[in-house]
């Protein structure tokens, strides 16, 4: 099977090596939210940038008995509502409509599958795709492996045309578990080659999260000290203001660790605790990642209380807006025992981070909306002002914002103007809103983008997927085995259980707040 790539990493500000090639792309489970929140979006601005390549198209499958035109009626509903270059320009939608078709058909009948691939030919005859494919499993979990077996069964998984590609992206969850994670990549890698597959993680096309990369090797004066002998520790926090948003039938089943830690907050720690990658090539920056996971302390089961803190909210207030507690939620079991919030610590042992200590924490039903690291320096060897001078004092603290008002800030020591040696801790930053004068584009654009041009970098391969659920599975097994916590321990609109601040305080830290 051929998978031809591009390794132009970093790209931002920079022009494209090149163009993609012509290509369609299918999304399975096109009827869903995820396409009309973020996909046809993602797809629609890319065209509005120029990036798209010429006939692009993109072929919506599901059950649903729609006509193509009601599907693309839907399709615009959905950038009209979404985009960040809403509201649709007309005359640029007519355009862009046009390589917009549907296919109705099952998961599970190869017949529906052979239907597709005569659409995909129509396109490559009309539309000039020239046999190159995406595949974008946008479904439940459970029919990733029928799809793609029935891709292969199908002959779709082979190129269509001599030099031509096919490429399947796969979205999160990846597995509930490190099992069953190898035999779902066993199974999709009896159909698709390795370098065929694309496991997204959104998080990693937010420019924030690039930006770490570019922050950490284009900086000499962060190398130097970003290490066990300044960084006294690290936080991750990822807080969300809303609850499950409908999805309870889902997210009862998964949890706050499944939800987030597994991926989303895994990535973002191995990104800070990476070493530098040989070059800027897809296999050397995920190299690198890996090693950084693999390096994370395996997690004894029988002791998964004392570096984990679960949660789950109870009604209250945020925002202004009183919200039902997680059991009141639609399709939630009312004597649910999932989390909705969980803190942990996380070492890596390695030679750069020995006993430094990784804590990440996530919840729903938080004061606010915020992803942010925060590397956390030691204190001076030395205090050269005491008492009153320096009661207020904080530690130096490099913050990086995510999301929302991303930028990066450093928490330093400044003398407060007067007569008198008084001491406070100021901010030095900048927002990338105000420093770049442009809007970021949508982590999906970056994503989608990237995969028809062949770049992997900002992808998950996997090893890397395994590595990280090491010791998700082992917390898994300690949490089965354990007393559950007396469920709900905190009110909506608050940081969490109490026990997640007496957990920082037994090492005598505490959570920075963001």
């Amino acid at each position: 099977m051929q998978s031809a790539t591009v390794t132009n990493p970093l790209r931002e500000g920079l022009p494209l090596e090149r163009t993609p090639a012509p290509c369609a792309m299918v999304i399975f489970g096109a009827s869903g939210d995820l396409t009309r929140r973020k996909l046809m979006p993602a797809l629609y601005n890319l065209a509005l940038e120029g990036l798209l390549p010429p006939g692009f198209s993109v072929v919506g499958y599901a059950r649903r008995d729609l006509e193509h035109g009601t599907f693309r009626s839907q399709m615009r509903e959905g950038v009209n509502q979404f985009s960040r270059r809403r509201p649709v320009d007309p005359d640029m939608w007519e355009v862009f409509e046009q390589g917009i078709s549907y296919v109705q058909g099952t998961f599970e009948d190869l017949g529906d599958y052979e239907r597709l691939g005569q659409e995909l030919r129509r396109l490559d005859r009309e539309r000039g795709t020239q046999g190159n494919r995406i595949y974008y499993l946008a479904t439940p979990p459970d029919q990733y492996e029928t799809i793609v077996d029935n891709l292969g069964r199908a002959g779709l998984n082979q190129p269509a045309e001599p030099g031509s590609w096919t490429r399947l992206i796969v979205e999160k969850p990846f597995g509930r578990d490190l099992q069953s994670a190898r035999a779902l990549n066993d199974r999709l890698l009896r159909i698709f080659d390795e370098e065929q597959i694309y496991r997204i993680d959104h998080y990693l096309g937010k420019e924030t999260v690039q930006n770490i990369l570019a922050f950490r090797f284009a900086n000499g004066i962060f190398e130097p000290i970003w290490n066990r002998n300044y960084i006294d520790n690290v936080q991750i926090t990822v807080a969300e203001s809303i609850g499950i948003e409908g999805r309870g039938a889902y997210y009862d089943q998964s949890g706050a660790l499944r939800d987030m830690v597994q991926n989303h907050m895994l990535q973002l720690l191995s990104v800070i605790a990476m070493e530098p990658p040989i070059a800027f090539e897809a296999d050397a920056v995920r190299d690198e990642k890996v090693k950084a996971l693999r390096a994370i302390r395996q997690v004894d089961p029988a002791r998964v209380n004392e570096i984990t803190v679960r949660g789950q909210y109870s009604a209250g207030w945020v925002g202004g807006q009183f919200v039902p507690g997680y059991r009141e939620e639609p399709h939630v079991d009312p004597n649910s025992m999932t989390e909705t919030f969980v803190a942990l610590k996380l070492f890596i042992d390695n030679w750069r981070w020995a006993g430094v200590p990784f804590y990440l924490r996530t919840g729903k039903r938080m004061p606010r909306r915020v992803t942010e690291i925060a590397i956390q320096f030691k204190r001076v060897p030395h205090p050269l002002f005491r008492g009153a001078a320096a009661e207020s004092l904080e530690p130096n603290v490099l913050a990086i914002r995510i999301q929302p008002d991303e930028g990066i800030s450093l928490k330093i020591a400044a003398k407060v103007p007067g007569p008198q040696i008084r001491l406070r801790s100021v901010n030095m930053g900048f927002l990338y809103g105000t420093s770049f004068l442009v809007e970021s584009p949508d982590a999906y654009e970056r994503l989608l983008l990237d995969c028809m041009l062949g770049d992997s970098t900002l992808f998950t391969r996997r090893d890397e997927t395994e590595a990280a659920w090491r010791p998700i599975t082992a917390i898994l097994e300690g949490w089965a085995e354990a007393p559950p916590p007396s469920f709900p321990n905190y009110e909506a609109g608050t940081w969490g259980p109490p026990e997640a601040d007496e957990f920082l305080a037994r090492d005598g830290r505490e959570w920075r707040r963001p």
